[in-house]
């Protein structure tokens, strides 16, 4: 029998909720959905805490989201930054500063956090179990399981190799990239341009302010964010094609591309790193279907395009919270939980973010171009209040459509 669980988790009487992932997406999903008293479990092949490749940014608006969760005072406790924005360098030296407070909305504080994964996710699974949901860690989905053509569950595989099958009503797949829920749902596609991520962390980096960084370079760029107790967040960006020479030899390599953006090696070359060099990716994925008969997506196994913008624990997170709202009325009943009940989740999540999608598409590819791009940054840190009305629709809180209009679109270029 699974630890934690009723003897009916695995056979007919099942839970209401497995959720596949314990990251953020699906401890928020699971948290929430067990604040409404439904029977949740989440599991996850990793155990807590554990580091994860992540730019570990978050705008003001994520840290809305992390209290309603109530894990703000633990991350702050634990010494997380408190960025006031960002500043973006372009290739040519043309240079933004965007400040969330000057982003014409009112953020919901005037900072936001930025804290290691493994504090972050670590909050997020005691926040869930606290909620009354089973997190089940070591753990591997191998398989889903059906009945009469729907998702009904999965076949599970504990740190000790013993396999069993839990059953639910519901399977939330937060199991991010290369989720296998979303593989079995869906068509899993990924676009262009295809990137990767090399994720460290480093001790001594010098000359880090109160914003995060980012350093635009011909097919790469490079962030760099402080993440509390001196610890500096050091990410590069390459192209697939770039990152196949990281084989065998992944911290050379990331300082050798490092060297390629002025202002940023010597900086990160004073520092020590503090934990191996982390790679994730390929970035430009989405799922074909994000809901099916008994089943749903959410986070990065719903979609991913860039980690640019630095947002993508706001989108598992909002997403979470979109998908808890419409699984909550599905369950409600006792009914199946069909495609059809949860069409509520797909439509909630293009009003959410079809124009966030937009403005990372629209960055994504400006990169491509680094003559445009540095005309765009360059005009954006000239002209007042356009930087700062960029970071704000890029942290989430200001309408992407301040952004998708004629008139910004031109004084951007022109």
């Amino acid at each position: 029998m699974t630890p934690g669980l009723s003897a009916g988790a695995e056979g007919r009487s099942a839970l209401d909720v497995l959720v596949v992932g314990a990251g953020p997406a699906g401890s928020a999903a699971a948290t929430l959905l067990a604040r409404a008293g439904y029977a949740v479990a989440a599991v996850d092949r990793a155990a807590f805490p554990r580091d994860k490749a992540c730019s570990e940014y978050m705008s003001p608006e994520t840290v809305r989201l992390l209290d309603r969760l109530g894990v703000v005072p633990a991350l702050e406790a634990a010494g997380a930054a408190a960025p006031d924005g960002t500043v973006v360098t372009a290739a040519r030296g043309s240079r933004l500063h965007g400040r969330f407070v000057l982003a014409g909305a009112p953020p919901f504080r005037p900072t936001g956090l930025a804290v290691s994964r493994r504090v972050l996710d670590h909050a997020l699974v005691l926040a869930a179990r606290d909620a009354g949901a089973r997190v089940l860690e070591r753990t591997a989905v191998e398989e889903l399981v059906y009945d009469r053509g729907a998702v009904a569950g999965a076949v599970v595989r504990d740190a000790g190799g013993a396999r069993r099958v839990i059953r639910a009503r519901l399977t939330i797949g937060a199991d991010g990239l290369r989720s296998l829920v979303a593989r079995r749902v869906g068509r899993r596609r990924y676009g262009r341009p295809r990137r990767l991520a090399f994720v460290a962390h480093m001790d001594g980096v010098v000359g880090m302010g109160d914003s995060a960084e980012l350093h635009v370079g011909r097919g790469a760029y490079a962030g760099l964010n402080s993440i509390g107790g001196g610890l500096t967040n050091v990410a590069l960006v390459v192209s697939t094609a770039l990152a196949a020479r990281a084989r065998g030899r992944v911290e050379a390599f990331f300082l050798e591309r490092l060297g390629r953006f002025p202002g940023v090696h010597e900086r990160v070359s004073a520092g020590a790193f503090t934990r191996p060099v982390l790679a994730t990716g390929p970035f430009a994925a989405w799922s074909g279907r994000v809901v099916a008969d008994g089943a749903a997506l959410v986070g990065d196994a719903a979609d991913f395009f860039d980690p640019f913008t630095g947002e993508g624990i706001h989108s598992a997170l909002r997403g979470a919270m979109l998908l808890a709202d419409a699984a909550g009325e599905a369950l409600a009943d006792g009914g199946p939980v069909t495609a059809r009940r949860l069409g509520g989740y797909r439509r909630a999540r293009r009003a959410a973010f079809s124009g966030k999608w937009a403005v990372e598409r629209l960055i994504g590819y400006g990169m491509l171009s680094p003559a445009l791009f540095d005309r765009a940054v360059g005009r954006l840190g000239r002209r007042a209040g356009m930087a700062d009305t960029l970071i704000g629709v890029t942290g989430d809180f200001v309408p992407a459509r301040r952004v998708l209009n004629p008139v910004f679109l031109a004084r951007m270029i022109l």
